[in-house]
């Protein structure tokens, strides 16, 4: 079927592509029934997570898990507080990458805590890496 017969069979000021309601729901408007909804849950929401925590401390463990779960956020990330030394020098981060590597040894912090770090440490690395490259370019010219 060619895109001629496919518009000629649509209904008269119909344009492909036009929504059959341009006027439509306004964006972001909830149906009658969300609304109400909300607003039962609105009203006795209070009084629902005050029982749902009173079963979790009588011991039902899926209230307990919904109010871990849902009341209390999950934490995503916490300070660290872990001592490195300078890493000026090469030298300097591979005793980084070791303190860390010893800090999740030592359950001082989590692993992807250490990876985090690491990453860093790997940041600076490339860094130094990088001015040392640049500062050998510069006396190689400055030879010539």
């Amino acid at each position: 079927m060619n895109e001629t017969t496919r518009t000629e069979n649509l209904r008269p000021g119909w344009k492909p592509g036009q929504s059959g309601n341009p006027k439509g729901r306004p964006k972001g408007s909830r149906n009658r029934v969300t609304l109400v909804a909300l607003a039962a849950m609105e009203e006795g929401a209070d009084a629902i997570a005050r029982k749902v925590v009173e079963m979790a401390k009588g011991g039902d463990i899926s209230a307990a898990r919904l109010v871990l779960e849902r009341l209390v956020p999950p934490a995503k990330e916490r300070p660290v507080a872990i001592s490195l030394p300078d890493t000026g020098s090469a030298d300097g981060v591979a005793q980084a990458q070791a303190a860390i590597l010893q800090a999740v040894a030592a359950g001082d912090i989590l692993p992807g805590e250490a990876a985090t770090l690491s990453g860093i440490v790997e940041a600076r690395r490339k860094a130094l890496e990088t001015q040392e490259l640049e500062q050998r370019i510069s006396a190689l010219e400055a030879s010539k």
